[in-house]
């Protein structure tokens, strides 16, 4: 049974005038989320030695962040599913925004990882809620393109967070690292303010959090689908990124200034690709778009991988993340489309971080091959067999693009 739409009304003309306050939030909030993530990253021997504890304890601590995001998705998606989006939008920037601040001040080593663990939560909240706001509040010939601005705020915080390492640090100390990005909190405040609640949650808005957990295992078949493609993603995503530089460093023996431009020049590549396959699925589809987009990164194996010169590996790693990231410009319009309408901000949400939670391994297994294969071909199997399964994975799944927001649902009836 098709859905009804609202009479008198079509998605575009239910635009608020405001609306890219709403957008310009949801994406910007996600940029000081990632920024936040990748300062610690820079920072592991510094704050090893502050806190006098061994390098593998800090890298813990990332681990505990990293397993605390379920734990906000479920926290915040339900919260704006019921409440709406932007009052627990608000309140998610300020949380893991203060909780940051204080990080550099804990006292000792315990309280620096409660810091880390309530920043995980916040950490993990953000998504859901930003990318239903971003989905819901822009016009729909636009969605794609603002599905990859969207999740290319991951390595853009990523980008901000190296610059600001050369530009802050050295001349206001590693403590500043974490407090330069309350200025762009307090932006993101302003913004929230001035957006309008979205109509789509408007009309959806169920009456009880009860309702919104029923609404969530009604619908577990979907919500493994796409679990799936989050973790197949995930594996993707952090099997091309996190040991790229070791083995850039242990392999071709690259010096760390070498490896930088190297990551700087990849990470562009990055935004580039979510931006241009974001826009394209508007128009493709989103699943071909996707596929297109994996093709790419399948073809820059061999020089991303193999690569005997540094213009060889520029060129390889260049390509590489432009599709790799590319594919993942378009998840937050296909999640938020085959999402139900009316928990928009929790399924994904929850989806989401569920899947880099249990794509957290990859790296831990592409290790292991490294000790069997060596480092080039435990890097090519380990991605050829995750591009390959994604393969299937989208070729034959579901696909809702274009999908009316503000049409009414089955759940809707069924619900209320």
């Amino acid at each position: 049974m098709l859905p009804e739409p609202i009479e008198g009304a079509s998605a575009t003309e239910q635009r608020e005038p405001n609306w890219g306050f709403a957008a310009a939030a949801g994406i910007l909030g996600w940029v000081l989320d990632a920024y936040y993530f990748f300062v610690l990253i820079f920072l592991i021997d510094v704050l090893a030695h502050h806190f006098q504890v061994g390098k593998e304890a800090i890298i813990w601590s990332i681990s505990i962040t990293l397993a605390m995001r379920p734990a906000g998705a479920l926290l915040f998606g339900t919260l704006a599913d019921r409440y709406g989006r932007r009052r627990p939008l608000l309140f998610c920037v300020l949380f893991f925004s203060i909780v940051t601040a204080l990080t550099p001040f804990a006292p000792n080593y315990t309280a620096f990882l409660v810091l880390r663990a309530l920043y995980g939560i916040g950490m993990g909240g953000y998504w859901g809620i930003g990318a239903s706001l971003v989905m819901e509040s822009t016009p729909s010939r636009w969605r794609g393109l603002f599905s990859g601005i969207m999740q290319a705020g991951y390595p853009l915080g990523y980008l901000l967070a190296a610059v600001a390492l050369r530009a802050i640090e050295p001349y206001f100390g590693w403590q500043s690292m974490f407090l330069s990005g309350l200025w762009l909190a307090l932006v993101i405040v302003f913004l929230t303010l001035r957006a309008p609640e979205s109509s789509a949650w408007q009309l959806h808005r169920l009456p009880s959090v009860g309702h919104i957990f029923r609404t969530l295992f009604a619908h577990k078949k979907s919500f493994g689908y796409l679990l799936l493609v989050m973790s197949a993603m995930t594996c993707l995503s952090h099997g091309t990124q996190d040991l790229y530089p070791d083995f850039l460093k242990s392999f071709h023996h690259f010096s760390n200034e070498t490896i930088s431009t190297l990551a700087i020049l990849y990470n562009i590549a990055a935004i580039i690709g979510a931006l241009v396959i974001g826009h394209l699925s508007e128009h493709f589809g989103r699943r071909y778009s996707i596929m297109f987009a994996l093709a790419l990164s399948l073809i820059a194996i061999p020089a991303w991988a193999f690569g005997a010169s540094v213009p060889i590996l520029i060129a390889g790693s260049i390509l590489m993340q432009f599709g790799v990231q590319g594919a993942f410009g378009v998840i937050p319009a296909h999640l938020n489309e085959l999402s139900p309408d009316t928990v928009r901000s929790l399924f994904p949400g929850f989806v989401y971080q569920l899947g880099v939670l249990f794509g957290s391994p990859s790296v831990s297994i592409e290790y292991i091959l490294r000790n069997h294969l060596g480092y080039r071909w435990a890097l090519t199997c380990f991605e050829c067999c995750v591009i390959v399964a994604l393969f299937f994975i989208f070729g034959f799944g579901p696909e809702r693009r274009g999908h009316d927001f503000f049409a009414r649902s089955p759940d809707d009836v069924q619900q209320k």
